[in-house]
């Protein structure tokens, strides 16, 4: 117990101090003679990352910003030596980009050494153009320009306000738009994430758990135990409600030494997700849970501790007693709770919620577990409603091998996503669901036996509703295999391999082959000829979120539909660097007091959209009429495709109003 308070202070002393999403700061290093470092550090707000300045190897690929230094050297000035060097950062498979990026988190310290050639030169300019981006949006690309003081000091440039031109202005003045119904619509909206979902999965998973043959007898013995052994009743009760909280406990404990793994780097458990080998092994493991659970062979831990730890507990007795009779039962289930909780180690460490995902998802479990120990020591008589152990108790740990073994190929898919293998192109992947959903179907009627299956002398009504049931999921994955509008299964989205990981050739000339427009004005003047609501899509090339929401929620047959024959689809690409004319570039006057240049198209854009919208990141959408009248709230990242076709429809509504 001394260990599990160090543990908990631990993991509970960490402080988090809240900041912007990004702070730059910077330093000088004399060196020797006219040599100096020069230090730039970027302090980032928790959740958030900026790119490394590795560039993708193919310049027409999609790919992050990245960070860029410049510096005005020149021969009568001073000298670079060498390139910009920056910290180890963190790298990593992005299945978006289909590439390896590299990014940091926290801090990141860019250093670059210089000698001074004119020695009357005391300060230089410097700039870094970067974008930063959290789990759900990205910032538009940025650029800062430093004054560098080779005396020790380097200051953010915001630029001469007293350069800015009437013709500055003119043109500042032509991105600001008339917005109508502000006061009813414009507004932020952000949701604090929950980690519900995933405790009632782990929950789900619990009770799954109880209805196998290594819990589920255990139930009405191990109640009877406390109830009935006892003479004294109230204590018995007591016993009986402590083994279930100790029951609970015991599976939030096993998620801590996670959470020390992800305290000394968090990305070693979001990692797993891109990890080719730790994929392969989660793949082979998840086939031996399937087979063991087929019955070919039994999972268990050495009995020589689960018979220690049962001596302890009759030896000791009272609350530590108790507390070993709870963990002996999680060992000698463990050959049937283990694969389920695989699946929820699996599936959490895979995702971006890691260690404390996965506590909710233990509490879960464990909570579900722990109920009927409690539930049956106040209410006895309902044991007598629980049904008798028998040949269902097999069934039920057989079609968890069937899951057990399509989720194994969630693992392979990874691996084959990260290599470029082209073994699980999407098509295949659903295909192998298909046939292990038809091999679970001819099992559940009876037509297919495993190991310790029994003679069935009749098919049983769950037997009945459940192989119909997963007929039906198998008729539903059947568009998968087409190469029609039909083939994105949105109850599956995020989990199959993505739409352009496919055996058939897929266009690729803009977001889903949608018309979009990627100038503001022409948008509206189509708007005004067709008669068409607008949908303003603030978006960029290097946006993770952005290609999230096309390809997993735009794609939903109903919501293309709309965006193709109801809306002008207008795109702004904030991080197009691509320069603007000589005549159409200016000096944009921040409300801050920084003097911003409006070079390229993406300066352009990111600046219409923040002094318009008051907001800077994307994917970022806006609905509006030719006439600019918003038709509904603003909205971002919505990966619910029901409340985003919702929101479009809402818009069509108010347009047609």
């Amino acid at each position: 117990m001394r260990y599990f308070f160090i543990l908990i202070t631990l993991l509970y002393s960490v402080s988090v101090i809240s900041q912007n999403e990004i702070t730059w700061t910077g330093s000088v290093e004399k060196g020797t003679e006219e040599m100096y470092i020069l230090k730039f550090e970027a302090v980032l707000a928790e959740g958030w990352h900026l790119y490394s300045q590795q560039e993708a190897e193919d310049p027409e690929a999609i790919a992050p910003t990245p960070t860029e230094f410049t510096f005005n050297a020149s021969p009568e000035t001073y000298e670079l030596i060498g390139e910009t060097q920056e910290p180890v950062g963190i790298e990593k498979y992005d299945n978006i980009f289909e590439m390896d990026v590299k990014y940091f988190e926290n801090k990141a310290v860019f250093t670059q050494k210089i000698r001074r050639i004119n020695k009357d030169i005391t300060s230089i300019k410097a700039e870094v153009f970067f974008s930063i981006c959290d789990d759900e949006k990205c910032l538009a690309p940025e650029a800062i320009e430093f004054d560098v003081h080779l005396n020790g000091n380097i200051a953010e440039n915001k630029g001469d306000q007293s350069s800015i031109t009437t013709d500055d202005q003119t043109k500042s003045d032509t991105l600001l738009i008339d917005l109508k119904g502000k006061d009813v619509f414009l507004s932020e909206q952000e949701e604090e994430k929950s980690y519900f979902t995933i405790f009632l999965l782990g929950f789900l998973g619990g009770l799954i758990a109880l209805f196998t043959p290594c819990v589920f007898p255990m139930i009405p013995l191990t109640v009877s135990f406390f109830t009935k052994g006892n003479k004294d009743r109230k204590k018995g009760l007591f016993n009986a409600i402590l083994y279930g909280f100790f029951i609970f406990i015991i599976y939030v404990l096993l998620s801590l030494p996670f959470h020390l793994l992800d305290s000394v780097d968090p990305e070693i458990l979001n990692n797993i997700s891109t990890n080719v080998a730790l994929n392969i092994v989660f793949f082979i493991v998840f086939i031996v849970f399937a087979i063991s659970f087929f019955g070919y062979f039994e999972i268990t831990l050495p009995a020589s501790w689960s018979n220690a730890l049962d001596s302890k507990a009759n030896s000791i007795g009272g609350i530590i007693g108790v507390f070993f009779m709870a963990l002996t039962l999680a060992l000698v289930s463990f050959s049937c709770t283990g694969p389920i909780l695989g699946s929820l180690l699996g599936g959490s460490l895979s995702s971006d919620g890691g260690a404390i995902q996965l506590s909710f998802g233990m509490g879960g479990f464990g909570l579900a577990l722990a109920l009927p120990f409690g539930l049956f020591a106040l209410f006895p008589n309902w044991l007598n409603s629980l049904p008798k152990s028998g040949g269902w108790l097999n069934t039920v740990k057989v079609v968890l091998g069937f899951i057990e073994l399509a989720l194994a190929f969630k693992f392979l898919s990874n691996a084959d996503l990260v290599q470029h293998w082209g073994l699980l192109k999407r098509e295949v992947f659903i295909g192998i669901w298909i046939v292990i959903g038809i091999a679970m179907v001819l099992y559940l009627f009876g037509k297919i036996r495993f190991p310790h299956d029994g003679p069935i002398k009749k098919i049983s009504a769950g037997r009945k509703v459940l192989g119909a049931l997963t007929l039906a999921f198998v008729f539903y994955l059947l568009p998968g295999l087409t190469n029609t509008a039909y083939a994105n299964l949105k109850l599956l989205s995020g989990f199959p391999p993505p739409l352009f990981y496919s055996v058939y050739e897929k266009e690729a000339h803009g977001p889903l082959g949608l018309n979009a427009y990627t100038d503001f004005e022409k948008g509206i003047e189509a708007a005004k000829l067709q008669n068409k609501p607008i949908m303003l899509d603030f978006t960029g090339w290097a946006c993770v979120n952005c290609r999230k929401m096309e390809e997993q929620v735009w794609s939903h047959p109903e919501i293309m539909n709309v965006l193709k024959n109801e809306y002008i689809l207008i795109s702004l690409y904030v991080d197009d660097r691509q320069e603007l004319s000589g005549e159409e570039q200016f000096k944009f006057l921040k409300p801050d007091g920084r003097v911003k240049d409006i070079r390229t198209i993406g300066d352009k854009w990111a600046t219409f959209q923040t002094i318009n919208f008051k907001n800077n990141s994307q994917p970022y959408y806006v609905l509006l009429d030719s006439d600019m009248n918003l038709l509904n709230h603003t909205t971002a990242y919505t990966p619910d495709a029901i409340e985003y076709l919702h929101w479009l429809q809402t818009g069509i509504e108010n347009f047609a109003k």
